[in-house]
């Protein structure tokens, strides 16, 4: 009796990867020497976990505010991003930000452009939509495989339990690009 040949492996990182990934990023936090040099600042200033948290809750604001820019000018995709708009908000809670709870709504402006899809002050101004639902999922896809692979280094800086959080968050951005750019093949 022959065994019907295996199914074709999906391309990309696969779940393990990306857990096994994370978890080696926290047993090299857990196995640090312990050492408070991170925790406190000189006289006045912010420690490094303090400044490394706020970052984290404004990169986390911004991400947002960039589903929130995608939402407006594509509806459609309400289903599909929502979701991921959803855990941003949560992980900009997690670092202490407050983030809207809602997207905005759909509307559009009398100057033509959906309601809410100019980036606020805080945002870069590459968070311009593209033409196509397609592009705006590529580069909401790129924000946050870079969020990822910036929160991956900023962990190697911080004391354990923010180290903890930023590989758990980091890890949850690459799979968010995962499934953005997944979506679209």
């Amino acid at each position: 009796m022959s065994y019907p040949p295996p199914p074709r492996v999906p391309s990309g990182p696969r779940r393990r990867s990306l857990l096994a990934s994370v978890a080696g990023g926290v047993l090299l936090t857990a196995c640090s020497d312990g050492d408070k040099s991170g925790e406190e600042g000189t006289a006045g200033s912010p420690s490094v976990a303090e400044r490394v948290r706020a970052r984290a809750a404004r990169d986390s604001r911004g991400i947002v505010e960039r589903y929130d820019v995608v939402l407006a000018a594509f509806p459609t995709l309400a289903e599909r991003v929502g979701p991921l708009r959803a855990e941003a908000v949560r992980h900009a809670e997690a670092f202490g930000e407050t983030a809207p709870k809602t997207s905005p709504s759909p509307s559009v402006s009398p100057s033509g452009t959906p309601d809410g899809a100019s980036p606020s002050p805080s945002a870069s101004p590459s968070a311009a939509v593209p033409a196509t639902e397609k592009d705006a999922l590529a580069q909401l896809a790129a924000a946050e495989r870079a969020l990822a692979d910036r929160r991956a280094k900023a962990l190697l800086d911080v004391p354990g339990e923010l180290a903890r959080l930023l590989a758990s968050v980091a890890a949850a951005g690459a799979a968010h690009a995962y499934l953005l750019t997944e979506g679209s093949r």
